[in-house]
């Protein structure tokens, strides 16, 4: 159990490379990603939060993922980047949720992540420009996410009232730009499934 309440809201954005919307949303893990593997990167832009009495507001973070086959099935591979401007409580505590270690939300990522790749501190930015939005790691990760309009072509196609761990409500949308070089990997996921989700997460 963890010893530290903590919490963050903001908002998340995802790129993997599933060729249509990520089947893993709505199978809740239980039917294989469309390649039969997943490759994807997340970027995490912190409104608000804390890890006990460390401030975690403002901060921005990457985090990249390898999944072998059915995301419940575990064996993921992860590596996390951490905002340059985040102090070195913050690094520890960061650390400490997305490795599940801090309890609630992310809890799961302590059992299904078997392989770590570590964590290095970079500048990091997240921007919304119209709809669009810009998530860039310097040499690292420059990727666009936007979301795919509904019938009404002025509101996002959304799912809602979901299981999915990440977030109930999920904005489905589509890769303009997804380039990721890091860890010995080199993906290109432009065209291919994304999502945008409100952050709100908390523990333990």
């Amino acid at each position: 159990m963890a010893d530290h309440g903590w919490a963050m809201k903001g908002e998340l954005v995802l790129s993997c490379n599933c060729t249509v919307f990520c089947p893993c949303v709505l199978s809740l893990g239980n039917h294989p990603p469309t390649e039969g593997y997943c490759q994807t990167w997340a970027g995490f832009r912190i409104d608000a939060g804390h890890f006990g009495d460390v401030d975690l507001s403002g901060l921005n973070l990457g985090l990249v993922m390898e999944i072998p086959g059915y995301m419940s099935r575990g064996n993921w591979t992860a590596g996390l980047f951490i905002d340059k401007r985040a102090s070195v409580y913050a690094v520890k505590a960061l650390t400490k949720i997305f490795t599940g270690k801090a309890g609630g939300t992310t809890s799961l990522l302590s059992i299904l992540v078997g392989n770590f790749l570590g964590v290095e501190q970079v500048p990091i930015t997240y921007e919304t420009r119209d709809k669009t939005r810009i998530f860039q790691i310097p040499k690292i990760i420059d990727g666009a996410v936007t979301p795919i309009p509904g019938k009404d072509r002025d509101k996002d196609t959304v799912i809602s009232n979901s299981e999915y761990w990440i977030a109930p409500e999920i904005i489905v949308a589509r890769s303009d730009k997804s380039k990721m070089r890091a860890f010995g990997r080199n993906w290109n996921f432009a065209g291919r499934s994304a999502e945008i989700c409100k952050l709100d997460w908390r523990g333990p």
